[in-house]
């Protein structure tokens, strides 16, 4: 058992180190493990408390990384509560350094286990994974605070894997895809390997010609008589791989939950609900018959016959 840091011990409102127990935790990268506390409950007897926490010694980036979960989760939770852990705490382990280099990031604790509904969950399930997606991806966004409006990108950056994301907020889910995503990435992969004048022009004629075409704001949305009411922004969880959904329940927090599927390591962004589907589809885990009772809940958005090409645009 290693000691908890102070940092952790105030974010979470734990005065009694002695009581508090965190394992797993190592000195690598980024490292994860758990805390047991010791609480006293209303009545004054203890009560176990368990908590999952990440910690990075990679300063700015841990940061912001962190941060950018934080409020990745929550989006999901307070949209979908059961359907991930809530983000607790984040901050600077070493707070009181000027420059701080090492980062924590707290959640609720998840007990992973069991069979996931993820090919063949029946929608109608409050605690599937076709159920509890279905309801994120149809819950709008909430508004914009400085515009009222509803909008695509997300309040911070965050983080795929370590690729950044700026998440620019855009009136036009087609120039956040093609500005936020495929040239951003575009920008990024020419940093860390150079030029490669063949893979830029391919990427700049997928965002200037197939974008408008498939995700124009007078085109997605919209049957081959021009009716429809166009897409509204959703919560997506921006990395739903197959690793990242699993069959749990959230413990230890003093309400715990029902056993359901659930999902974590979210990176999340206000966008279309089929962007979602794009890395679902490319690295497999889902069965037909999970998108089947995925669509009964979520409609394949209009054109519909367009639909096998845009969650291949998405896949990029």
């Amino acid at each position: 058992m290693s000691p908890v840091p102070e940092a952790i011990l105030r974010a979470l409102s734990l005065p009694d180190p002695s009581k508090v127990q965190l394992s797993g935790l190592g000195s690598g990268f980024t490292s994860t493990g758990a805390i047991r506390a010791q609480v006293p409950s209303k009545n004054g007897t203890p009560e176990e408390r368990r908590y999952f926490v990440k910690t990075s010694a990679n300063g700015q980036v841990a940061s912001e990384m962190f941060r950018g979960e934080y409020i990745s989760l929550n989006a999901i939770a307070s949209s979908v509560p059961g359907f991930c852990p809530r983000a607790l705490a984040w901050g600077a382990v070493d707070e009181e350094s000027s420059k701080p280099k090492n980062f924590f990031l707290v959640t609720e604790f998840l007990d992973l286990g069991g069979a996931m509904g993820r090919s063949s969950g029946d929608e109608t399930t409050p605690t599937s994974l076709a159920h509890r997606l279905g309801k994120l991806h149809t819950t709008p966004a909430p508004a914009d605070p400085e515009t009222g409006r509803r909008r695509f990108g997300f309040p911070v950056p965050t983080f795929c894997g370590d690729t950044k994301q700026p998440n620019k907020f855009h009136d036009s889910w087609a120039d956040f895809y093609a500005n936020e995503r495929l040239l951003t990435i575009l920008a990024t992969s020419e940093k860390r390997n150079g030029r490669d004048a063949g893979l830029r022009e391919l990427v700049e004629k997928t965002a200037g010609q197939v974008v408008p075409r498939l995700l124009g704001d007078d085109h997605l949305g919209y049957n081959s008589r021009g009716e429809g009411e166009g897409i509204v922004p959703v919560v997506v969880h921006g990395d739903l791989w197959g690793g990242n959904a699993d069959r749990g329940r959230i413990v230890g927090n003093g309400g715990d939950e029902k056993p359901g599927d659930v999902v974590y390591d979210a990176c999340a962004v206000y966008g279309h609900s089929e962007f979602e589907l794009g890395i679902m589809h490319m690295f497999g885990g889902f069965g037909s018959r999970f998108f089947e009772q995925y669509h009964r809940i979520v409609p394949k958005t209009e054109p519909v016959e367009e639909y096998d090409d845009r969650v291949r645009l998405y896949e990029l």
